[in-house]
């Protein structure tokens, strides 16, 4: 029996060396929080917190699942989501509230959608979000789609930003590893689009007159958009991915277009060269980019009310940085001024209506947690 009992000993005391490495983690010195794990998902892609004084949040599964989560209990799985194509970058996607949520309970979600002769893209869908011991989504219908659906199942991109006067969907739509569709505007795909809460294109966008999908579109010469948000001045902000080099954080404007596949900071995964962006000028350059890659995931502007240092920074969450990377904005322009490692892959980062920060690691084991300011919050 002695040696049988050594082996059980001997797993334990790996199984608890393992945890308490994972709270040294957590817990490093030099960094102004503390990280507080809440709850655990799987592949968790996006994270969105409900209004009101409990912390609850719906969190994306990417393989089709939506979780609803307070804090303090286990999530619960929502029913009533869709049927999702899981694979490759594909899966269930974003999750957004309706600007009139609170009255409506309307939530949106994005997804990869499959098609006919192995082609698939991206869809948004909209549905009302109801709560309790047993939540579900009711009447989800889909509102928007990626024209065409391709083959490949990378670079969908699909966030979600509505307008601070809540007045416009914002929609990023990848190039689906495609390159030259993000020139063209005959096609929705490496774009950012502005459209009505119904999906439909809002008025007044930079190629109505042509109609169709092209009235939709906002800006273009995108590639993999993962991030898309407002700054405090009302000024919308991509965050998007480079090929080998050069992601880019991008201030984006009705009409622009963005270089890709015309111009990179980067250049194609097989080492062939891209010319730059200071090559063309007429083209609207990143206010920063990044060589090597940061792999970003998503990103907030931060209020200021957790991290007063970080207020109107914009703070983005890194696959490839695996941890945080602070920008400060200045004007049209921006410079990078912290990265914070977390030595994990990080999925997605949210501000709750407390003003707290929040993070999803990546991952089939990935944790949310919350990021508790210590003493050194406040440095610039």
């Amino acid at each position: 029996m002695k040696p049988v009992l050594t082996l059980l000993l001997s797993g334990l005391a790996v199984v608890l060396a393992s945890c308490n490495g994972r709270a040294a983690e957590d817990n490093r010195p030099g960094r102004p929080f503390t990280l507080a794990p809440a709850a655990t998902f799987d592949e968790p892609w996006a994270v969105a917190f409900l209004p009101g004084s409990e912390t609850v949040a719906l969190v994306t599964e990417r393989g089709g699942t939506l979780k609803l989560w307070r804090q303090g209990q286990e999530p619960l799985t929502v029913t009533g989501t869709p049927t999702v194509d899981y694979q490759g970058q594909g899966g269930l996607g974003d999750v957004a509230l309706a600007p009139d949520f609170a009255k409506t309970g309307i939530v949106y979600l994005t997804w990869a959608e499959a098609g006919p002769r192995d082609t698939r893209g991206a869809v948004l869908g909209r549905a009302k979000l109801i709560t309790g011991t047993a939540p579900r989504l009711e009447g989800l219908s889909v509102i928007w789609r990626q024209a065409p659906k391709v083959t490949g199942a990378g670079h969908y991109s699909h966030r979600i930003a509505f307008s601070p006067d809540g007045q416009f969907l914002f929609l990023s739509s990848g190039d689906r590893q495609k390159m030259t569709p993000a020139q063209d505007l005959s096609n929705n795909l490496g774009k950012v689009l502005r459209l009505l809460p119904d999906g439909s294109a809002a008025p007044g966008n930079p190629f109505a007159e042509k109609g169709g999908v092209s009235a939709q579109i906002w800006s273009y010469g995108h590639r993999n958009l993962l991030g898309l948000h407002f700054d405090s001045a009302g000024r919308l902000w991509d965050i998007e991915h480079g090929p080998r080099g050069g992601d880019e954080l991008n201030r984006v404007q009705p009409g622009r277009n963005y270089g890709w596949p015309l111009v990179s900071d980067g250049d194609h995964y097989d080492g062939r060269a891209i010319p730059r962006h200071a090559t063309r000028p007429d083209l609207a350059a990143p206010a920063i980019s990044w060589n090597p890659v940061i792999g970003p995931s998503d990103f907030i502007f931060h209020s200021g009310r957790a991290f007063p240092g970080w207020k109107d920074q914009a703070i983005i969450a890194g696959l490839v940085s695996g941890g945080l990377v602070r920008v400060a904005i200045d004007g049209e322009q921006a410079r990078e001024v912290e990265r914070i490692d977390f030595g994990q892959r990080l999925r997605d980062i949210a501000e709750a209506p407390d003003g707290s920060v929040w993070v999803l690691e990546d991952g089939g084991s990935g944790r949310l947690l919350k990021l508790e300011p210590n003493s050194d919050a406040a440095r610039p």
